[in-house]
């Protein structure tokens, strides 16, 4: 895996700052919560990879440069 760089870490981190909401598009692990599952970022390590709490219970990290996810924005949903 190629490393990241200081910029990419810096705006991977102001993207997913502690307490946003995303939904995973794609783990590569065969333990990974399914497509779709919910969780709620708790920071971005030095690797890049996002430190998720997933809905289902699971805390797997999406790792940078292999996993995928979103972030969602749900409070503006409920309000439509």
């Amino acid at each position: 895996m190629k490393p990241i760089s200081k910029e990419r870490l810096a705006l991977l981190r102001k993207q997913y700052p502690a307490g946003v909401r995303v939904q995973l598009l794609w783990m590569d692990d065969v333990q990974a919560p399914p497509a779709g599952t919910k969780g709620t970022v708790w920071g971005v390590d030095d690797t890049g990879s996002i430190m998720v709490q997933w809905d289902n219970g699971s805390s797997l990290n999406v790792v940078y440069g292999i996993d995928s996810c979103k972030s969602i924005d749900e409070k503006s949903r409920e309000e439509a």
